[in-house]
């Protein structure tokens, strides 16, 4: 038996060393004293005896034996050689008795270098063994700025409070990532059990995950294993058998394959065009002729001007669609366990068509579109690299440069305040082209920053002891706390406030573009780059869904410059964020002749050059928007992602102004 499994194991080292000739590639084991002539190293560690992970061992301390392997380990002497006598030997006694002695390896840059143990470590990968007992010495590479090494030293943090050698990601911030799925802290020290349940679930991923040819793809098991815990909950997948992962990753292996081609994302900037062919008439059979429709908000429509906003818009496309459709709203769905059972309910009502109003909601969206794949799901996020559900938003950021306009033309000092909640996708963009749009109007205002969700801090207050008295507040009223500190208001010297102007979010034009093309039995953008692409709708003035409402009493003037404003931008013929554009500071953001493109607009991370106030750190926000900032904010760490962005804008206005 051990002899025929040498053989078996040889045919594998042959064929491996034949394709690696074949790619023009080394075909034997890497020798660590080689690479490490070449590399300044910090110090040697002494880290001890622990189980490790077989697949990142890659190759011998030293040159000895290294020939004798082929570069997967696998033996290439000739079954009568003495080698393959002991690896057989070896073999025998792995399926009789279990290897228990460690072998001796070296770490570096989170790989392992047998010293003392390659048969054991051949005899171990051909059997397809998990991990390795070793007593381990690790190498520390010189800190230097290049991204390997800055994973590395990631590592070094990660591995400081784990303990365990289990994962090794790609991208950067992915170990801060993992920590925050799991619930733990930075600094928290694991115990025990965190460790065995981390060894035991990228255990059955990593078997799962090759069952199902997860070698052809290029995304490492790691990275992948790290997509599905956020999709799926680490509570959930410590618990999972190798069985169940596979059934779970044969559902969601879409969401792993865009992942392996860079998570590209499709931005759609104006709504799709029926395309009522031939065809689309041949199988009108399967256009339905009613739709049920279930929204999901956070909070209440009354504590909630966000969930206000959409909840108009649902009571607008009822009456857009009167016969054609019905609707249902669930709310207080606030936490993953809430929206899974809101989206629950709604499938057992019979809705085939659910929208999530909220971006924290998007994980849960994509694990039930996964496990009900006949429902159309759709989450009001941007930027969210998914294929299992089709994300929306809104090009805000149009209608805050009028807004800006207006507040510059109509104030009479060169001071304005800019209320903001947190800094998420799609905020900074809206902050910048108001301060754009002022500046064009007046080239000496500043446009004053106050954040309402910094701890201990009223923003309102603040701006109110500066003696500023045109703001740019929320967008909306709250139903249950109703003001009128929204949208452009002027403080009198009362104490009273009159309103100026006001952003519309037309949430029910955006819906009712979604439904026409379900019921014209349109092609779907979204089908069409089903595991290919993730699709995001941004839509904007062009698409009538983003608008700005003005004071009847605003100067005549005013309103004609807003109104052809606001006719450029929706003709494409004018861009609010056309260079020159400077940043604090002085800093070049756009350089004069180009416009900002849409990935440069959604994740910026900096301020415009006459904005006064800073971006808050992640430690000064409430423990609410530190939540929502960590999930979607642009101080997350999102380097190394290798996230794409394409644009596709259908209709007559072209690219609808965006470059």
């Amino acid at each position: 038996m051990a002899t025929s499994d040498y053989a078996a194991a040889l045919r594998q080292g042959r064929r491996s060393y034949r394709a690696a000739l074949t790619r023009g590639e080394y075909p034997y084991l890497p020798v660590l004293d080689d690479i490490i002539s070449y590399t300044e190293t910090a110090g040697i560690e002494n880290i001890g005896i622990m189980d490790i992970p077989l697949s990142k061992i890659v190759g011998t301390k030293t040159m000895g034996r290294s020939n004798a392997f082929a570069d997967n380990f696998m033996p290439l002497l000739p079954e009568e050689s003495e080698f393959g006598m002991k690896w057989a030997a070896v073999y025998k006694h792995q399926i009789e008795d279990g290897i228990s002695d460690p072998i001796v390896a070296f770490e570096f840059m989170n790989q392992f270098y047998v010293q003392e143990g390659n048969k054991r470590v051949s005899v171990m990968k051909y059997l397809k063994t998990y991990s390795i007992s070793a007593s381990v010495t690790r190498l520390v590479p010189k800190k230097t700025d290049d991204k390997e090494n800055r994973l590395y030293y990631e590592f070094l943090n990660f591995y400081e409070v784990s303990h365990s050698y289990d994962v090794c990601f790609s991208r950067e911030g992915s170990y801060k990532k993992l920590l925050k799925l799991m619930g733990k802290k930075e600094d928290e020290v694991w115990n025990d059990d965190d460790r065995m349940n981390l060894h035991s679930a990228c255990y059955n991923f990593e078997c799962a995950f090759f069952k199902e040819h997860g070698e052809n793809l290029d995304i490492n098991v790691s990275d992948a294993f790290l997509i599905y815990v956020e999709i799926y909950g680490y509570e959930k997948v410590k618990s999972q058998t190798e069985t169940e992962i596979v059934k779970a990753l044969q559902k969601m292996w879409t969401e792993i394959t865009l992942a392996d081609q860079g998570s590209q994302v499709e931005l759609i900037e104006n709504p799709e065009q029926t395309k009522a062919s031939i065809l689309n008439k041949l199988i009108s059979a399967g256009v339905p002729d009613s739709l049920k429709i279930a929204f999901i908000y956070t909070k209440t429509i009354e504590t909630s001007s966000w969930a206000y906003a959409h909840e108009l818009g649902r009571h607008y496309l009822e009456q857009a669609f009167e016969g054609r459709i019905t609707t249902m709203a669930f709310d207080k769905a606030d936490s993953d366990v809430e929206v899974e059972a809101a989206i629950e309910l709604a499938i057992k009502a019979g809705c085939e068509l659910i929208f999530t109003t909220a971006t924290q909601m998007v994980n849960q969206s994509v694990r039930s579109a996964i496990q009900h794949p006949k429902v159309k799901i759709y989450n009001c996020s941007i930027m969210m690299s998914y294929s299992s559900i089709c994300t929306y938003y809104a090009r805000m950021y149009e209608s805050k440069f009028l807004m800006g306009a207006i507040a510059a033309a109509l104030s009479k000092t060169d001071r304005l305040g800019y209320v903001a909640d947190y800094p998420i996708y799609g905020a900074m963009a809206n902050i910048n082209a108001f301060a754009l749009g002022a500046k064009m109007i007046n080239p000496y205002v500043e446009i004053h920053l106050v954040w309402t969700k910094v701890k201990g801090t009223d923003a309102r207050e603040k701006l109110n002891q500066e003696g500023i008295v045109f703001i740019s507040d929320n967008d909306m009223i709250t139903p249950g706390n109703a003001s009128r500190e929204y949208g452009i208001y002027v403080k009198k010297e009362d104490g009273t406030l009159e309103n100026l102007a006001t952003p519309i979010w037309h949430w029910g034009k955006f819906y009712e573009q979604i439904v026409k093309n379900i019921f014209s039995g349109g092609s779907s953008e979204a089908d069409a780059q089903k595991g290919k692409k993730a699709v995001n709708y941004w839509w904007g003035m062009s698409a009538d869904v983003i608008d700005v409402i003005c004071s009847k009493s605003m100067p005549h003037g005013t309103s004609r410059l807003i109104e052809f404003l606001k006719s450029s931008i929706r003709a494409g013929a004018f861009h609010p964020f056309d260079g020159p554009i400077y940043a604090q500071g002085g800093i070049v953001q756009c350089e004069k002749g180009r416009s900002l493109g849409p990935e440069e607009i959604i994740t910026m991370d900096w301020l415009a050059e006459n904005v006064v106030g800073k971006i808050p750190d992640l430690e000064e926000l409430t423990q609410e928007a530190r939540a929502l900032v960590e999930f979607q904010g642009i101080k997350v760490d999102e380097s190394g992602t290798e996230k794409s962005v394409s644009v596709q804008s259908s209709g007559a206005d072209g690219n609808g102004g965006m470059a």
